[in-house]
C-alpha cells in the first residue's frame, strides 16, 4: 500500500511539472530532487541514526550521489570521521562513545578557487523509537535532496568561487558533526566565507521559508535584496532575534547546523520552514511532505545560493570590516 501511495505521489508531481515546464526543465531535476527525498525517508534507512546500520546506508547513497554529481572528495576520501560521548545515557548505559561521519565533496570555482562557501544539511534523523521509524522526510531528507539539486545545478553551470558539499551528521545530537567540521576544516578557515544550512524546507500550509542569520550579519540582507527572480515561495526573515528582544519568537541562532559556524564567526544563513504538527514524529515521511512546494523552495535557495557566489567578494570584505 505505501509503494504505491509514493508512486502516486510521484504520478502526481510529475503531471503538475508537465504542466508548468519551468520546474521540469529549469535549473535542475525535479524528479530527481522527489526521487531523492523519498529514498532516504524510506524505511530501508530506518530513521538514519548517527551511528546505526540504517545511516551507513544513508552515507553510501550521498556518497553515490556526489559520485554522479562528479563532486571531489578532500584528500581521497568523502569521509570525515569523529567520534563523541553523548550528554545523556543511551540504553542505560552512561559514558557510550558514538562514530558519527560527515561526508564532504567540493567542486572548484572557476575565478577563485581559494575562497569557499559550505553549504550543509545534515543527513541524521531520531531512528527508531517504541518499534517505529522516525523517517524525518522533512528533517532532513529534504535539506539533503535539495544538497543534490544545488550541486546538479553547479556541475553543469561552474561556480566563480569553490562550494563545499557538506551532508552533517549528528545534527540530532547537539550540532555534533558541525562542530567537528568547523573545528576540523579540509580547507584553511579563514578562506570559508560564509555557511549555507539547508535543514527542512519540503512543507509549510503559509507557503513559506525563512532565511535566517541577517540579523547578525545585516551585510547578507543587502546582497540578498539584489535578487530580482520571482519566486512562488514566500521568503521571510527571522527567527534569529534573541527572545528577549523579538518579544518570544523562537531563535534559531543555534537550533541547527549553522551554529557552530556563527560561534566561529563565520557568517550564515540558515533555510527553513517552520515547525509542522509531524515534526520529530513518525508521521513525518515522504507522503506528508508538499512536493509542489519543495521543489518551489529548492528553487528559491538556488538562487540565493548563485547570488552570493556571484558576490562573494564583496561579501568577504563586508564580513571582515563587520
Amino acid at each position: 500500500m505505501k509503494q504505491a501511495l509514493h508512486c502516486f505521489f510521484l504520478f502526481i508531481a510529475f503531471t503538475l511539472l508537465l504542466a508548468n515546464p519551468l520546474s521540469a526543465q529549469g535549473k535542475f531535476n525535479a524528479l530527481q530532487l522527489l526521487t531523492d527525498i523519498k529514498v532516504l525517508s524510506s524505511d530501508e534507512f530506518q530513521g538514519r541514526k548517527v551511528g546505526s546500520s540504517g545511516s551507513k546506508k544513508a552515507q553510501e547513497y550521498i556518497i553515490k550521489r556526489f559520485l554522479e554529481y562528479k563532486l571531489m572528495p578532500f584528500d581521497g576520501y568523502f569521509e570525515q570521521n569523529f567520534a563523541f560521548t553523548p550528554a545523556f545515557s543511551i540504553n542505560s548505559t552512561p559514558n557510550t562513545k558514538i562514530n558519527g561521519t560527515n561526508l564532504i565533496g567540493y567542486i572548484e570555482g572557476k575565478l577563485n578557487k581559494d575562497m569557499y562557501i559550505v553549504l550543509t544539511a545534515h543527513y541524521d534523523h531520531l531512528g527508531i523509537r517504541n518499534n517505529e521509524i522516525y523517517n524525518g522526510a522533512d528533517d532532513n531528507a529534504s535539506g539533503v535532496a535539495g544538497l543534490f539539486a544545488i550541486a546538479e545545478y553547479f556541475q553543469k553551470n561552474k561556480p566563480d568561487h569553490s562550494i563545499i558539499f557538506v551532508a552533517v551528521d549528528a545534527e540530532e545530537m547537539g550540532l555534533k558533526g558541525a562542530y567537528h567540521f568547523v573545528d576540523n576544516p579540509p580547507v584553511p578557515k579563514e578562506k570559508i566565507v560564509m555557511n549555507i544550512n539547508i535543514d527542512m524546507i519540503s512543507r509549510n500550509e503559509k507557503n513559506e521559508i525563512y532565511a535566517c542569520g541577517t540579523y547578525h550579519y545585516p551585510f547578507l540582507k543587502n546582497y540578498m535584496s539584489k535578487n530580482t527572480v520571482k519566486h512562488e515561495v514566500t521568503l521571510k526573515y527571522g527567527h534569529d532575534v534573541p527572545e528577549s528582544i523579538s518579544g518570544g519568537a523562537q531563535d534559531w541562532t543555534f537550533a541547527s547546523d549553522h551554529g557552530p559556524f556563527h560561534k566561529a564567526s563565520i557568517p550564515f544563513i540558515y533555510f527553513g520552514v517552520e515547525d509542522h504538527p509531524d515534526y520529530h514524529r513518525p508521521t513525518d515521511r515522504f507522503d506528508t511532505i508538499n512536493q509542489v512546494f519543495f521543489i518551489k523552495a529548492t528553487e528559491l535557495i538556488l538562487d540565493y545560493v548563485i547570488l552570493f557566489d556571484k558576490y562573494l567578494k564583496a561579501v568577504k570584505n563586508d564580513k571582515v570590516g563587520k
